[in-house]
């Protein structure tokens, strides 16, 4: 009795401590509702490339076409991302920080890739940087710089539905940093420069790692932009969904399976590091 009692003790605290009711069935829900949404789909994803065998798997994942389209989504994903970290933060800080007319309009506007169909946004941006587009001729003639119809047009299509994650997921914890902490920093003799990095950074680096990790996610499955700013050619600007379209098209629903599931395994491998990067940045910054 003496030793049970502190066993239905912790079971009644623990039970006390729930905020919300019913954690059983809600987790029932949260595992069914993730098998049939998330895993289920892999695994059969997984298995039709399985049917392959992994001769002909090999044979598909080394040829030289799927190969150049895997570096150029992956490839123009990463620097994608890269610019939209840089100036989403940058963009965040604006719409926090300062108040301005226009601001809220400003604000609004970030969120027009979500809300705006890929084909209309690819359309737009094909009208835009073609090379007698507006935009495209001014940066051919003056620059010499091509945008339309070439890989570096996958990178802005890239940039504009992947930048409103990274203002989005730094925006509110930004809006949390509390302004003392800088005066108090500026006080304490610490230049603008080193408040920025040795102040604010610190406390913004797991939210710029999130919306790095999805900057880059939504960039490496995008078509619908991509299709009409790029001339999809073999080696030079064919993106891997494509790829998958066109296998999709020739009814070789293997082969479609088998380029889908090397993408997932290079996305799981990339974001596994980020996450890895993350757990450090909240350990070693103190935010665990």
């Amino acid at each position: 009795m003496t030793a049970a009692a502190p066993d239905r003790a912790r079971r009644t605290s623990w039970r006390r401590r729930s905020v919300l009711p019913g954690f059983n069935l809600a987790l029932g829900y949260t595992l069914a509702y993730l098998s049939l949404i998330v895993l289920i789909p892999l695994a059969a994803l997984a298995i039709r490339s399985a049917s392959l065998g992994w001769t002909e798997f090999w044979a598909i994942a080394t040829d030289p076409r799927i190969v150049a389209s895997l570096q150029l989504s992956f490839g123009a994903a990463i620097l994608a991302a890269i610019v939209n970290t840089v100036f989403g933060v940058i963009v965040a800080w604006v719409l926090v920080r300062y108040r301005f007319p226009g601001r809220r309009w400003l604000d609004a506007a970030v969120d027009l890739p979500f809300a705006l169909p890929t084909a209309v946004a690819g359309i737009a941006l094909a009208t835009l940087y073609a090379p007698n587009g507006p935009f495209g001729a001014f940066l051919e003639g003056v620059f010499g710089v091509k945008v339309g119809f070439t890989s570096l047009g996958v990178v802005v299509a890239l940039i504009f539905v992947g930048l409103p994650f990274v203002v989005r997921t730094v925006q509110p914890v930004l809006e949390e940093i509390d302004r003392e902490t800088e005066e108090v920093s500026a006080t304490l003799g610490a230049g603008r420069l080193r408040t920025v990095t040795r102040v604010i950074m610190p406390g913004l680096l797991p939210a710029i790692l999130t919306g790095f990790a999805l900057s880059f996610a939504r960039g490496v499955g995008e078509y619908g932009s991509v299709i009409f700013i790029a001339n999809n050619l073999p080696f030079q600007s064919e993106i891997a969904p494509l790829l998958i379209v066109i296998k999709l098209e020739e009814h070789n629903y293997a082969g479609a399976t088998a380029i889908a599931s090397i993408m997932l395994v290079i996305s799981f491998a990339m974001l596994f590091v980020i996450n890895l990067l993350q757990a450090w940045s909240r350990k070693w910054f103190g935010h665990d």
